[in-house]
């Protein structure tokens, strides 16, 4: 017996004397490798809110998030050194023991064994490729060395918790736990610790999903070594051990439904900057400007829309848009771009006819050209150039109106008027400096024309441009670019990027604050009368005429939103206007979006004075009075013989008889319709009733 262990040592020396000789022989076949560029994993990136909470994380080929490892909780780490590599911090990157225990089975025909350290796992994974070989294994024991001499054991350790697979296309503790856990790797116990310790020998085989019953073996087995090796105490184990894991699947790549329009802005902007390697690989933090608690009343307002039917591209219709920002940053604060069923954000990409949502421009313009609310126009019929004679929705006309009448009850005649005398040059300036960028100024399709003062416009408007452009009027002239991220970080918590607020100065104040006041009457006795949001707020409603597409744009002081209804395919909506569901969903959203929000009113520049009413209009209503006394007059004098015979038949009297003074009174009350006010009722023939 005594020989036979004799021969077994010399035959264990010879073999590390041969490991160690294969290590250095084979040690010119390995390729220089960039060490710092291989530790560097691909990890997902993450959007934060405006509070810095987590709303979302990008999708990549290798679901990654990277912490480190003081985030790790101390028996995490203790789970994973017990059953992977006891040792790890006593050997140089080479447990010598286990790769000769690892070719002795090799060499004498077996299957290639593990045995591998920590370290050899980490050049393995960050380095090599997955093939079973002698030739592989030198190679990873000379990356180990390598990557011994250059960093610290703890730095070796967190590259290694953030890199290894726990299946379920996870990698990484901290992924792994919240897609296990449903929480922060920070926050698990000692019976979670050990189950994740558990996967990466086979993620597939001892995943707690698919095989839990082989997890748990193998769970218990991380916590028998750790008590072997004295991180934990038996009790603890056992304890452990009896723990019943709620193992459940926390997705945490999906898209909150309807931000997805939200991230894909944002997606886009990172990607034109940085690179799609950036975002998807990069593992960048990205602070947007979105608030979740705006974003979910806006989801909330859908409810109000209505649906009518599911298009070729099994897309219902009709569609929607929501853009929400606040006026003096800029920063976008909720956003929907349709019903979640497609890529296509209608927020951002979608160019529709404004309808009379363009009007304040046309009369923000008049207010810097020497116009005032109080300025009067005639609304009645007129033929413009080429024979066009708009008319009113409810095919009316109402004379002589001021401007705030104008506006507030969307006349359209008074608008045009107002445009030919300022000028539709000075409009298209006005509307570009509020940041609409889809006007065509020459050409063909020229939008330089008096039906653009009605919305009738080559192209259309965008919706979050639509939002910015009423945000300025709310912002006293001054014009803030909309932006939805705030700053990037890289993973290592560099900031790479922060946004800076563009503003200038787009219209003068005055005007704007005008323009605000006269807006403010939309909701008192205008198009949308009965709708306010129990704070100051202005707003537009905005229909086109064939019914293709309904708007409502509105604003408090700090917030400003655009909402747009239409068909994807250009179908009519059934006579819906402005003033109808998107107006009720601009109102849901509003209500619920501004009641974090200070209650204030608009700021009244110095020196603004807001002129009363003309009193033409006053005058006009007389006038109307006026002329429907007239009519009733020559109605009664036109019907008045007829009544007067009607009434003698009807008392059974003549002409002489109704000069006595009891019988004249009866004629005098018939004739002046108060019969049926009397105490005696007439009996009346088969004569027609006298005309009131």
């Amino acid at each position: 017996m005594g020989n036979f262990f004799k021969t077994a040592f010399c035959v264990l020396a010879a073999l590390i004397v041969l490991a160690g000789a294969a290590f250095w022989g084979l040690a010119g076949l390995i390729p220089a490798v960039d060490i710092e560029d291989s530790l560097r994993p691909d990890a997902a990136s993450q959007y934060f809110d405006d509070k810095g909470e987590l709303l979302y994380t990008t999708a990549s080929e290798e679901r990654r998030i990277p912490v480190s490892l003081d985030k790790m909780p101390k028996h995490l780490r203790e789970a994973f050194i017990s059953i992977e590599d006891a040792r790890f911090y006593e050997h140089g990157g080479i447990d010598f023991r286990g790769t000769a225990r690892a070719l002795f089975v090799t060499l004498t025909g077996g299957d290639v064994q593990g045995g591998s350290t920590i370290t050899q796992q980490l050049a393995k994974n960050a380095f090599l490729t997955n093939e079973r070989t002698i030739t592989r294994k030198i190679k990873e024991a000379f990356i180990a060395r390598q990557l011994e001499e250059r960093y610290t054991k703890d730095e070796i350790l967190n590259m290694y918790l953030n890199r290894i697979y726990f299946g379920q296309g996870t990698y990484g503790v901290e992924t792994a736990s919240l897609y296990y856990f449903g929480k922060h790797v920070e926050d698990i116990d000692l019976a979670e610790a050990a189950t994740l310790a558990a996967i990466p020998k086979s993620p597939n085989y001892y995943n707690p999903l698919e095989n839990p019953k082989a997890s748990k073996e193998r769970q218990e087995l991380v916590l028998d070594q750790m008590v072997k090796y004295g991180y934990i105490t038996q009790a603890e184990a056992d304890a452990a051990k009896a723990e019943k894991i709620a193992v459940h699947v926390t997705e945490t790549q999906d898209k909150k439904e309807y931000l997805s329009y939200f991230f894909d802005y944002c997606n886009q902007l990172i990607i034109d900057k940085f690179g799609a390697d950036a975002l998807y690989k990069g593992g960048l933090r990205i602070y947007t400007t979105i608030n979740s608690d705006m974003q979910q009343a806006a989801v909330d307002a859908l409810q109000y829309l209505p649906d009518y039917y599911t298009d070729d591209n099994k897309l219902t219709q009709p569609q929607v848009a929501l853009v929400s920002l606040d006026p003096t940053t800029g920063y976008i604060k909720a956003m929907i771009g349709g019903r979640a069923e497609d890529k296509f954000n209608r927020a951002i990409m979608a160019v529709r006819q404004p309808g009379s949502s363009f009007k304040p421009f046309v009369y923000l313009t008049a207010m810097e050209n020497g116009f005032t609310p109080a300025s009067v126009v005639e609304d009645k019929e007129t033929e413009f150039a080429q024979g066009w004679t708009p008319q009113n929705s409810d095919r009316k006309w109402h004379g002589k109106v001021s401007l705030r009448t104008a506006l507030t009850r969307s006349m359209n005649v008074p608008t045009v008027l107002v445009a030919q005398q300022v000028g539709v040059g000075k409009i298209i300036e006005t509307a570009k400096a509020l940041g609409i960028t889809t006007l065509v100024e020459d050409g063909a399709y020229s939008d330089a024309n008096l039906a653009m003062a009605l919305g009738g416009l080559s192209k259309g408007v965008i919706p979050l441009e639509m939002a910015a452009a009423y945000g300025a009027i709310a912002n006293n002239g001054v014009y803030v670019k909309p932006i939805g991220i705030l700053k990037i970080e890289d993973r290592n918590g560099k900031v790479i990027f922060e946004n800076k607020t563009e503003r200038h100065e787009a219209v003068n104040p005055n005007a704007a604050y005008l323009t605000v006041d006269m807006m403010k009457g939309v909701f008192v006795n205008g198009t949308a009368a009965g709708a306010g949001i129990g704070r100051p707020a202005a707003g537009k409603t905005g229909t086109t005429d064939d019914f293709k597409d309904a708007w409502f744009v509105g604003f408090t002081p700090n917030l400003s939103t655009a909402v747009w209804i239409g068909d994807d395919n250009g179908r009519a909506l059934d006579y819906m206007y402005g003033s109808m569901q998107p107006l009720s969903i601009w109102r849901s959203y509003m209500v619920n979006a501004v009641s974090n929000l200070p209650a204030v009113d608009f700021i009244r520049p110095s020196g603004v004075v807001i002129p009363p009413e003309p009193k033409i209009e006053q005058e006009e209503k007389d006038k109307d009075k006026d002329k429907d006394k007239a009519k009733a007059k020559d109605s009664k004098e036109e019907n008045e013989p007829a009544a007067k015979k009607a009434a003698e038949e009807a008392i059974g009297t003549s002409n002489e008889d109704a000069k006595k003074p009891n019988m004249r009174q009866r004629v005098r009350e018939i004739l002046e319709g108060n019969a049926a006010s009397s105490n005696t009722k007439p009996v009346v023939s088969n004569q027609p009733t006298p005309a009131k």
